[in-house]
């Protein structure tokens, strides 16, 4: 049974119809999960790649999903009613499909990762919008761009122009009879010919174009893959990463690829933790001046990150705690000179003793002996605002309004303070 594409559309009659979910609940306990069975007919429909509302489900439910495009299965995590599912999809829908100008579906998606963003063209009005990248669903499409059609309509030319040069070879008459040819042929004809298109083409051209196109698909395969596995193992891959660089001496120039590295598996936050337990050990002063651009490229603007870091930091100081311990204010000022921690963060983790990486007791001892810097910081703050508001004062003192009748505006001037050298000028003894 089919349904309108936008159900708040009930005309019988629209043209634009797509299959009603099929929802199949499969295991039991925690291995329950939700198979959409007619997922790749649905997404047909809607012209979208059907791991986009699938995955749109599970951000929705805060699930996981999971993706076999083999063999056409895509699950979602727990146990989900099709009438449910149905509903979230017009949601995904509105988001994603409907154009903002017509309310029709025949809308394309254009992803530019270099800067981050989704934009959305109507093929019935010609109307050209930016999606809200805010919700969830976004960073999957933007690390899983829909593919190009460009490369199909490309070889299909390419094909076209080869079987003319086929027909005027083989002597078969004028264009238009071989064009004629190519219309009306029958699906198997056409079948065998491509088969015969593929043979022919063994060019290294061809075959380079085959492989990058194998690649491409691969590694987006991979991708997907990656983002579907759980927080604790795209942590262990970013490790596991960090240290194949840092083993092979390619550490040093590698920080924008570690970077990316980060954001492809989502785990750019927790960077500089990872980072912390790799680079640093008790030489950290040095190593700090020494990472200090690996470090900025996570930590920059990044209150979260710096966080991350100074669990790190404190994880470090359980490892070397006989050496580190000691100097714990001197490293946190170190930290802060390199800018990889703000003011306000370093006063708010000083607020407040936690045992998230380290015991209570070592985090108290840490939290002791980094109360010297603490407290130098929270005093520079006081004198810095106490310094601005006298300055603020003097300058109001040393102002006088002045209105002169042949002006229309008012005239701000500064006066001088009398210099003690007039009061000289007086006579005593005429007073």
């Amino acid at each position: 049974m089919s349904v309108n594409v936008n159900r708040n559309v009930s005309d019988q009659f629209y043209r634009y119809k797509m299959p009603r979910l099929i929802a199949k609940v499969e295991g039991k306990g925690n291995g329950i999960k939700t198979v959409i069975v007619n997922m790749v007919d649905v997404a047909k429909a809607l012209n979208r790649p059907p791991t986009y509302p699938t995955k749109f489900f599970g951000c929705e439910l805060g699930a996981q999903t999971q993706f076999d495009a083999k063999n056409d299965r895509y699950i979602v995590n727990g146990s989900h009613e099709a009438n449910k599912l149905q509903d979230m999809l017009d949601g995904f829908i509105r988001k994603f499909v409907l154009c903002s100008e017509c309310d029709n579906p025949e809308t394309d998606l254009h992803v530019n990762a270099k800067k981050q963003t989704i934009g959305s063209s109507c093929k019935a009005c010609g109307n050209r919008g930016m999606l809200d990248t805010r919700h969830k669903l976004c960073t999957f499409i933007l690390k899983n761009p829909p593919e190009s059609e460009s490369s199909c309509v490309k070889e299909k030319k390419e094909k076209e122009k080869k079987n003319r040069k086929k027909d005027k070879e083989n002597g078969s008459g004028s264009g238009e009879a071989g064009n004629h040819n190519d219309i009306d042929a029958p699906d198997a004809v056409d079948g065998e010919e491509d088969d015969d298109d593929w043979a022919e083409e063994t060019t290294e051209e061809a075959q380079r174009r085959r492989m990058e196109e194998i690649s491409d698909h691969a590694k987006n395969l991979t991708l997907s893959e990656d983002l579907e596995k759980t927080l604790e193992e795209r942590v262990n891959m970013f490790y596991n990463f960090v240290k194949q660089r840092k083993e092979s001496g390619a550490i040093g120039s590698a920080d924008k690829e570690i970077l990316a590295e980060a954001e492809r598996l989502d785990v750019r936050a927790m960077g500089p933790l990872i980072l912390s337990e790799l680079l640093f050990d008790e030489n950290i002063r040095d190593q700090i001046k020494k990472y200090k651009r690996h470090f900025l490229r996570f930590c920059h603007n990044d209150k979260k990150a710096q966080k991350y870091l100074l669990g790190g930091f404190e994880c470090l100081v359980k490892l070397h705690q006989s050496q580190l311990l000691p100097r714990v204010a001197v490293i946190l000022k170190d930290l802060y000179d390199a800018d990889l921690l703000e003011e306000d963060v370093i006063l708010t983790w000083a607020e407040k003793v936690s045992k998230k990486y380290v015991s209570k007791e070592l985090a108290k001892e840490i939290h002791a002996k980094a109360a010297p810097f603490v407290k130098w910081l929270k005093e520079a703050e006081e004198e810095s605002e106490g310094s601005e508001a006298e300055e603020e004062e003097e300058d109001d003192e040393n102002v006088e309004v002045v209105y002169s009748s042949s002006a229309r505006e008012l005239k701000v001037e500064t006066v001088q303070p009398e210099k003690a050298e007039e009061e000289d000028d007086l006579d005593i003894d005429a007073i």
